[in-house]
């Protein structure tokens, strides 16, 4: 949260400096309450940052969220970037089609190249979300889901930027399969840039 914070604040992303003080306000909530750095805060719990969550919703577009989510996704590398970048030096060669199928067969991902160049991945992991709900902590999903998602979007365009050697955009986020069983997947798709 501190880190999008201090994201927010630069220019290219347009943010007035009274919505900064909005998100600002909120940060300085939770130090009073947790202390400079948060400590106890359970981050991993999608309604854990419920106020900032809702207030991203109010006062940016979708567009500023998902450029946002660009540069500060949630889980971004989680420690296997030098895998990953090495999958795409080592297969570079490769069209992208087949660099792809290749990182979702060898890393257990499930992702697909479309005519209109875009990738869509389906994506359920095993911490987060997903690991309150095979816990039982939702049978339906907490309010705010959807700007979780959008979140981990943006780490998921960090590993496949890395591993595929391209750069993307969030393109979309759809979390309504949640709806109908909180264990579903999520999908997202990215535009590919370069």
């Amino acid at each position: 949260m501190k880190t999008l914070l201090k994201s927010m604040q630069n220019k290219k992303y347009g943010i007035s400096e009274y919505k900064l003080s909005i998100f600002k306000g909120i940060v300085d909530d939770y130090e009073k309450e947790y202390g400079q750095n948060l400590v106890g805060i359970k981050c991993f719990e999608p309604e854990w940052d419920d106020k900032f969550s809702t207030a991203l919703s109010i006062h940016l577009t979708k567009e500023q969220r998902f450029h946002l989510y660009e540069k500060n996704g949630a889980c971004n590398g989680t420690g296997y970037d030098k895998e990953r970048k090495a999958f795409a030096k080592k297969y570079a060669v490769l069209p992208l089609a087949a660099r792809l199928e290749l990182y979702c067969n060898t890393f257990g991902r499930d992702a697909v190249l479309n005519d209109d160049n875009t990738i869509t991945v389906t994506f359920a992991c095993t911490h987060g979300y997903y690991k309150r709900a095979r816990e039982g902590k939702y049978h339906k999903p907490p309010e705010n889901v959807e700007f979780y998602f959008e979140r981990c979007a943006g780490g998921r365009l960090h590993e496949y930027q890395n591993a595929l050697g391209i750069k993307l955009k969030i393109k979309s986020v759809d979390i309504s399969k949640l709806n109908e069983d909180v264990l579903n997947p999520v999908i997202f798709v990215f535009d590919i840039v370069e």
